[in-house]
């Protein structure tokens, strides 16, 4: 299987980073396998970092990744209320700890980021946030939660990607 990470820099050797900017499903090294997804992300670090080209790093591994059972692994399907439930504690702890080498699931994009800021806000409720979800179609993000996790990426290759103008 074939992963993507978009960035500002290619990452040859890729690290558990943790900072005060927590993703969906907590810190670690997050990929997708959807590179359209990865292209986006890097002209997104790119503009962030006042560059002009960002990054896409290429990695494969073994289709049998998920069920490898030297790993704790959490997969979520769908943008449900268990999804929910993970993201929204990773949003409003940022010392929340799942346990999971890797959690892979839908990416919270710009529409479902609305959903989540306006149910945090008390703006709407839990089932019509639910409800609303159902209805997108998401791509997929994978994290690399620990260092272990990140042995089975093997490095393919890097990619530039030009920066979108601000």
């Amino acid at each position: 299987m074939r992963l993507y990470h978009g960035s500002h820099i290619g990452v040859k050797n890729p690290k558990i980073l943790t900072s005060s900017r927590i993703g969906d499903f907590g810190t670690g090294f997050y990929t997708t396998s959807d590179v359209k997804q990865a292209r986006r992300w890097a002209q997104i670090r790119a503009r962030q970092s006042d560059q002009s080209v960002g990054s896409v790093t290429i990695y494969d591994v073994l289709d049998s990744l998920f069920d490898n059972p030297e790993l704790k692994v959490k997969t979520f399907d769908k943008a449900d209320e268990a999804w929910l439930d993970f993201v929204m504690g990773n949003r409003k702890n940022p010392k929340f700890e799942h346990g999971f080498d890797l959690v892979r699931g839908p990416v919270a994009n710009d529409r479902v980021y609305i959903c989540l800021n306006a149910l945090e806000d008390g703006l709407a409720d839990r089932d019509s946030v639910i409800k609303r979800l159902k209805t997108y179609v998401l791509v997929d993000q994978i994290l690399f939660h620990t260092a272990k996790s990140l042995l089975f990426l093997n490095y393919v290759k890097s990619e530039e990607v030009p920066c979108l103008p601000k």
